[in-house]
């Protein structure tokens, strides 16, 4: 199974109380480790690692606010045409729901290659790219919300 509608999890463009119709889907969650579909782009999130604190090498680099967290995640495109993946399209959430956003500047020093910036991926050919968030130092990240725009619905990946 690629993912699962979650009937108790609206995704952020479904709020709560609403009803799903035009414009309105349920989340769709994944674990990580399983392939997540969001419109052109199948996920499989590798790897997280949290307390990071600086990205790069002592000459270039980003330092964290609080931590970085590292998500490794392939993005393979399971579309008919060229898809642009965008890192700073993608969200992490803590357990309470607070929302954050990638670091687009750490994740030019966190890729060796670039890959989360504005990459565009043909058909069937997929990249593993490192996305990163800066998150406080006492916060664990639940989940994921994985874009293949930055206007899809997303797919949800819970970690953990």
């Amino acid at each position: 199974m690629r993912f699962r509608t979650s009937p108790s999890s609206p995704s952020p463009a479904c709020s709560p109380g609403r009803r799903p119709g035009r414009g309105h889907q349920r989340a769709k969650v994944a674990k990580a480790g399983q392939p997540a579909r969001d419109g052109k782009f199948e996920f499989t999130v590798k790897s997280t690692k949290c307390g990071v604190a600086k990205v790069g090498t002592d000459l270039l680099g980003a330092k964290a606010q609080g931590q970085f967290c590292l998500v490794t995640v392939n993005v393979k495109n399971i579309g008919k045409e060229a898809q642009m993946f965008d890192g700073s399209s993608q969200k992490a959430y803590a357990a309470d729901g607070t929302e954050y956003s990638a670091d687009g500047e750490a994740a030019l020093y966190a890729n060796k290659n670039a890959e989360t910036f504005l990459n565009e991926i043909n058909p069937g050919n997929q990249v593993t790219a490192v996305v990163v968030f800066d998150i406080p130092k006492k916060v664990t990240l639940a989940k994921l919300e994985l874009h293949d725009s930055p206007f899809s619905g997303g797919v949800a990946v819970a970690l953990g």
